[in-house]
């Protein structure tokens, strides 16, 4: 049904379509400015509508650049505040949304802030903070800061070259403007990915001449955290009744590690950012251990008995790490 109406749809990302590439003309142009700031700006994003692995490349940087004055700026998506806003120990899920509360949780020693307007958002950091780096999440859209260091994130088996503009399909940026990113990073790889197909993947993107393309692949952690008292191994959870609960835009990476494992779990699917009403979490009842993402769990938290999340991580070859290191880490 909903590629039906994805089809049905065509006519309207067309007019999409023509607004996007109407927009990225007029700042190629310079008819509609770009600012660049002294602090060094790091982008991280993608073309397409989540899915890519954003989060866990903002926390791959994070402890990339760790023994440096590091704040990670976002638009705070589905938060319950406006405007500029940084991080503090008072500060709650509802006030940055999901994803900076988890950076914010994970990393206290960094400064995290969100702003819907990136410009503001820098100005204020560089007033309030005076970070030695600013990382933007999926901020490669938001065309008014001209970053630094640009890395377009694009899903191994959903390449934006394949993909087609809202709402057919999950382009929200032309794919021409591939050209403005310092490096691509293919993630969510297969663990047996060769040299033959990354070769076929590189030349299916057609980078310029300094553009770098990167390959790597998500690493599950064997130990599930979270709970009310200690972590458990996924070992420990065999054999009880499993749910697993997930708020994102591309659960199946999760759900074939699982079952790789030969773990058995009834799998609760809901949309992106999903904020879970009580109805929702009553389906949970009567399930010995409840699994979940970290982003999710950051909103289930408290909601919740037996709640645990799976870590995941982004992990390169070395040399494809060392690049990305060198390369960097020259930025501070």
């Amino acid at each position: 049904m909903l590629q039906l109406l994805r089809k049905i749809a065509f006519p309207f990302s067309l007019i999409y379509a023509l607004v996007v590439r109407m927009r990225n003309f007029f700042y190629d142009r310079g008819i509609f400015k770009s600012k660049s700031f002294i602090t060094p700006t790091l982008c991280v994003g993608n073309l397409s509508v989540g899915g890519t692995g954003k989060t866990p490349m903002i926390e791959f940087l994070v402890r990339l650049f760790e023994g440096h004055k590091v704040a990670v700026l976002s638009r705070g998506y589905k938060r319950q505040s406006e405007g500029f806003l940084l991080a503090d120990a008072a500060s709650s899920v509802l006030d940055l949304g999901d994803e900076p509360y988890q950076i914010h949780q994970k990393f206290p020693e960094i400064n995290v802030a969100v702003d819907a307007n990136r410009r503001n958002g820098i100005a204020q950091l560089e007033i309030l903070v005076k970070p030695e780096i600013i990382l933007l999440d999926d901020a490669f859209q938001h065309r008014k800061v001209k970053p630094s260091f640009s890395i377009l994130l694009t899903a191994y088996g959903q390449l934006y070259v394949d993909d087609w503009y809202l709402p057919t399909g999950n382009l929200r940026d032309s794919k021409s403007e591939a050209k403005r990113a310092n490096s691509i990073i293919v993630t969510k790889c297969p663990e047996d990915l060769s040299d033959a197909e990354q070769t076929k993947i590189i030349e299916k993107l057609k980078p310029l001449p300094h553009q770098q393309v990167l390959f790597s692949k998500l690493k599950y952690h064997t130990v599930l955290q979270g709970g009310d008292s200690q972590n458990l191994s996924l070992s420990e959870v065999k054999g009880g009744k499993v749910a697993l609960v997930t708020g994102i835009a591309a659960p199946k990476p999760l759900v074939e590690h699982l079952k790789s494992i030969g773990l058995v779990f009834e799998h609760f699917e809901f949309g992106d950012h999903h904020h879970f009403s009580d109805g929702d979490i009553q389906q949970f009842h009567g399930y010995d251990w409840i699994l979940t993402t970290e982003k999710d769990y950051v909103r289930l938290k408290g909601r919740v008995k037996n709640l645990f999340y799976l870590e995941v991580a982004h992990s390169f070859s070395a040399q494809d790490r060392s690049f990305l290191e060198k390369t960097l880490k020259s930025l501070v």
